[in-house]
């Protein structure tokens, strides 16, 4: 556990942001200009087994009370608000008083693949609409496993909760709505702001367990209870405003909030999240759209390849100086697609897709060189895909994640893609929920920028770009001839390369 504390700002208006992660919960106390308070972590853990990965609940709440107190220990003005982000899938069951009854299966459980696929029959034509598909991880398949292999109390009509639920409740000091983002993966339907009552009657859940009413991230539940007061540290009265999942927090942490914008998340793999004035429709159920606090939607995908692939491949080498190396490396000899595990999700999905190299790396900084390559490559078109469904992608992208402490990797990717970058000084998912208890608090979206603060800016060199268009069609011909990349998204890539 930590805790800092740093100068007030002339505004000491302060927001608390807490983020519930799979290894700990941090939670961040920031100013209205973006200056870090206070914070504190405490760590959790959890069962895996196979395809099995459960937490238990209580741990949560355990370790948000140490996170919270360490971070506003010491502070000079109370909390304004505090919002609380989870992780997207992570589901469990609890009784009338929001008491846990279930262990949590985490966002990355595996084992309700036979009940994903009754899910999607039971509500193919909705998911369809929705533009989704229901994969074993989503939160709705794991809520069939434990009604059907879980061991429910008797007599119990348990209530759905996710991750972030558990927190609020315990907060507030009752059971509280959760939000439309941590209910999208429960089956939530974004487009009709309801649950698919019908679907859940086909599938014998809507008799059998309680769901919770659905209010949009930034909407006030309640306020900081007696009980949670004297656990946390905060004040009585503490406005608990509703969250979203840890991905749709770091792109609010990351200053991508106007429509066109766009955020890429590289760390162990790669994530893109942008801004639309319209949820984007796609066919083959790759990418799902979030609500945003403002009404707008928030699409956005995961796909596979990402910098995991460079500590497998150089296990404690020193990546600054393999950089330096493959800065002369431009392109490299070799051209690599850098899946970090086997099967692929977006921009396309293909469970059976492996990493591949069409060439011979000459050494180890040809090889490093590759793997950087080949990453923003990928980048570059799971934007293409995103386009081709219609999103507009205009104006500066913003990278979060690891991968950004690379200066090199980021200019790289700012070329590959063609596009000018902003990289901000601090982007986790806590800020991001600072950020959101500040909106739904009444803070005005202007305002509320000076909370995201620049830290780097690159700008694409157009001629180094061009070297790179000749690979990017080599590696969409590769992914289509593998048939992995369906053929019109090929074409469109292409056309636009």
């Amino acid at each position: 556990m930590e805790a800092v504390n740093m100068d007030a700002d002339a505004d000491d208006t302060v927001w608390l942001g807490v983020d519930l992660g799979t290894q700990s919960v941090r939670a961040l106390a920031v100013t209205a200009g973006g200056r870090v308070q206070g914070q504190g972590s405490a760590p959790l853990t959890g069962t895996r087994d196979g395809a099995r990965h459960e937490q238990l609940p209580a741990d949560w709440w355990s370790a948000t009370r140490a996170a919270v107190r360490a971070a506003v220990r010491g502070l000079r003005a109370p909390v304004a608000a505090v919002a609380v982000c989870g992780t997207s899938g992570t589901v469990l069951l609890a009784d009338d008083g929001g008491e846990p009854v279930s262990p949590a299966l985490m966002y990355d459980d595996g084992r309700a693949a036979v009940q994903a696929r009754r899910a999607q029959e039971a509500g193919d034509e909705v998911w369809r609409r929705l533009g989704q598909r229901i994969q074993p991880s989503w939160a709705l398949a794991k809520l069939l496993w434990l009604a059907d292999e879980g061991d429910v109390p008797a007599g119990l009509r348990p209530r759905v909760c996710h991750q972030a639920d558990v927190v609020t409740a315990r907060l507030v000091g009752r059971p509280v709505a959760t939000d439309s983002s941590h209910a999208l993966k429960t089956g939530y339907d974004t487009r009709d702001r309801a649950w698919p009552t019908e679907v859940l009657d086909r599938l014998g859940l809507a008799d059998r367990l309680t769901f919770p009413e659905v209010v949009l991230p930034g909407t006030v539940l309640g306020t900081v209870g007696a009980a949670g007061a004297e656990a946390t540290g905060l004040a009585e009265g503490t406005p608990v405003v509703a969250g979203m999942t840890d991905g749709c927090a770091a792109q609010l942490a990351s200053g991508a909030w106007e429509v066109g914008s766009w955020n890429t998340v590289l760390g162990t793999t790669l994530v893109i999240k942008g801004v639309t004035a319209q949820p984007l429709h796609d066919p083959t159920g790759v990418l799902y759209n979030h609500l945003s606090p403002d009404g707008t939607w928030l699409p956005g995908g995961a796909s596979s390849v990402g910098a995991g692939a460079l500590s497998a491949a150089f296990p404690g080498a020193d990546l600054a100086a393999l950089d330096r190396a493959a800065a002369d490396r431009e392109p490299a000899g070799a051209l690599t697609y850098p899946l970090v595990s086997r099967g692929e999700r977006f921009p396309f999905l293909a469970s059976g897709a492996e990493a591949f190299t069409l060439g011979t790396p000459a050494d180890d900084a040809d090889r490093y060189a590759s793997l950087l390559q080949g990453v923003a490559l990928a980048e570059r078109l799971c934007l293409a895909y995103v386009r081709q469904l219609g999103a507009r992608v205009e104006g500066p992208i913003t990278f979060t994640g690891g991968a950004t402490r690379s200066a090199y990797w980021n200019q790289l990717r700012s070329d590959v893609l063609g596009r000018p970058v902003t990289v901000p000084e601090q982007a986790g998912s806590a800020l991001g929920m600072a950020v959101l208890a500040a909106r739904g608090a009444g803070t005005s979206r202007d305002d509320v920028h000076t909370m995201v603060r620049t830290a780097g800016r690159f700008t694409p060199r157009s001629t180094v770009k061009e070297r790179y268009d000749d690979a990017f069609g080599t590696l969409v011909d590769a992914l289509e001839e593998r048939g992995w990349l369906p053929r019109e998204t090929a074409r469109y890539a292409r056309s636009e390369g």
